[in-house]
């Protein structure tokens, strides 16, 4: 009997650390999504503010803040990129451990940027500006070319991958189309029939007296008319006039 409620103990204790287990679980599912949200919404929001600052702010002010949205655009659309296609081609993992390197040179560059949007001295910002727009475009220009090369990497496979699927389903098709083929064909001519060596002699013009018997005209089966009996009832013929 007490071995009976120690397994009972021991099963519910099971079952209350796997609830606890899967909570905990949920709960961190759920966090993380809450989190990923808000992240994703603070991002939005900050990007429609650049890009109003960017049209409305004239001078050092908007074009702080047009570097700015660039570099954040471009840096966000090479990560998706890079993410998206690392479970179908292994071999963008190591693009994606160069893209995280240049992420830092990205985020040291936002982190200013985002520190002189609020920069009163405009003539010191204006100085500064030439040296923040070259960082910004060789970043930029990095990061463009990590996220085409990426995309012509997966375009070029899917167009070998249509190439070969294309060759399959044409011979597929011809071999579907075999039996039509075989059924309208023509029947092929019959081969000439070979000379028989034993009939093959050489034949020598038949002379009259070589003729066969057979082949002499037969007497005609018509016998001439004879004289016909008279009667003595018939009458004489009369003899014709000679006048």
């Amino acid at each position: 009997m007490e071995a009976v409620i120690a397994v009972f103990a021991l099963l519910f204790l099971l079952f209350v650390v796997a609830g606890g287990y899967a909570a905990v679980k949920a709960v961190g599912a759920a966090k993380r999504g809450v989190d990923r949200t808000v992240a994703q919404a603070r991002r939005t929001v900050e990007d429609h503010t650049l890009r109003a600052k960017s049209l409305a702010q004239p001078g050092p002010q908007g074009q702080v803040a047009q570097l700015r949205l660039a570099l954040r655009t471009s840096m966000r659309a090479t990560q998706d990129a890079l993410r998206a296609g690392v479970p179908e081609d292994e071999s963008l993992k190591e693009s994606l451990g160069l893209f995280e390197r240049l992420s830092a040179h990205g985020r040291e560059l936002d982190g200013e940027l985002k520190r002189l949007e609020s920069e009163p001295d405009r003539r010191m910002l204006a100085e500064r500006l030439p040296a923040l727009r070259e960082r910004t475009e060789r970043i930029t220009k990095s990061a463009d070319s990590l996220r085409w090369a990426a995309r012509d990497r997966a375009g070029r496979f899917a167009e070998d991958d249509l190439d070969a699927l294309s060759a399959q389903i044409d011979v597929e098709a011809g071999a579907l189309r075999h039996w039509t083929k075989s059924e309208h064909a023509p029947p092929p001519w019959p081969d000439a029939p070979a000379a028989d060596a034993t009939t093959a002699h050489q034949t020598w013009p038949e002379t009259p007296r070589s003729r066969p018997a057979a082949e002499e005209p037969a007497p005609s089966a018509i016998t001439p008319p004879g004289r016909r009996p008279s009667y003595p009832w018939q009458k004489k013929p009369r003899p014709e006039s000679t006048t």
